[in-house]
């Protein structure tokens, strides 16, 4: 019995032994570079680093987490509205049915403003215009219902399992999902050329005819940065979900997620988006040195 017992000892000492080997054999140089270093001192409620090079997270805080994502939503109304290859250069006009009376949110957009399809995406992108969202679903074919239910048929798609919209603009707290499904969300999105373009532009003016035109600026001042390589950028904010950004950039030559939710502070999110980019660069330069 002694002997028998023994043996299963050793041969689960074994087994345990030869699972970490494997283990160090698939961590890189770079992984054992993170995973030994001190963890960036985030203050963003959720935070994930996806690194997509490694197709894994370096950092992971809450991403598992089911919460409201505000206006990260309009990623997805965006890649329902292009899947549908809708004419962008469709006059679109605003309507009562397009004004927030859920949260009677602001908007520099007015009923009755007219706008091509392609500018509407554009300012429901990088401006986050509520209004500008509302009217791309309730323009779509089938209207807003479709639009929705194409929303969520697409998380579906994108195996986004913990993720459903209730709306298109990110508004009601009932729009939920995880960092993880998130990092899914902007790498598909990222996929979108007209989604790339909006999302790093600085600005974009509207022409209102008579000689007069609305400018916008994009809500993630990080975009105006020249030291950030940003591929997609969207931020939000309501209440219930604080204040939100997911960005596709690149660090220290090497292509990141960074989703952050839950941020309190005025400023909480790009401040965790700069201390993610110093840890990185940290990181990579400790790994550089240690292979020469």
């Amino acid at each position: 019995m002694k002997t028998t017992t023994g043996k299963l000892l050793w041969l689960t000492g074994a087994l345990l032994a030869l699972s970490a080997a494997a283990h160090a054999m698939e961590e890189s140089p770079v992984d054992a570079v993170f995973h030994q270093a001190a963890r960036p001192n985030l203050r963003s409620g959720i935070a994930l680093i996806y690194d997509e090079q490694g197709q894994k997270p370096l950092f992971a805080k809450g991403e598992d987490n089911v919460v409201p994502i505000a206006s990260i939503t309009k990623l997805m109304t965006a890649m329902v509205v292009l899947d549908a290859h809708l004419p962008m250069d469709e006059m679109i006009t605003l309507t009562r049915d397009d004004e927030d009376r859920y949260k009677r949110s602001r908007s520099r957009m007015r009923r009755g403003m007219t706008l091509p399809r392609g500018d509407l995406l554009k300012l429901a992108l990088m401006a986050s215009e509520n209004r500008a969202a509302a009217a791309l679903a309730r323009t779509f074919p089938g209207g807003v219902a479709t639009a929705v239910a194409l929303m969520n048929a697409k998380a579906r798609e994108l195996g986004m399992s913990d993720t459903h919209f209730v709306d298109p603009t990110g508004l009601h707290s009932d729009n939920v999902s995880t960092a993880q499904d998130l990092v899914k969300l902007v790498l598909a999105a990222r996929g979108y050329e007209q989604i790339h373009e909006a999302t790093t532009s600085t600005a974009h003016s509207v022409d209102l005819g008579k000689n007069r035109q609305l400018h916008f600026r994009n809500t993630n001042p990080l975009v105006r940065s020249t030291s950030w390589e940003i591929g997609l950028s969207k931020t939000g904010y309501i209440s219930e979900a604080g204040r939100c950004l997911v960005m596709e950039t690149r660090i220290s030559q090497r292509p990141v997620v960074i989703v952050l939710l839950d941020s309190w502070g005025k400023h909480t999110r790009v401040g965790d988006a700069n201390r993610i980019r110093r840890w990185m660069e940290n990181g990579l330069s400790r790994s550089a040195t240690q292979r020469g």
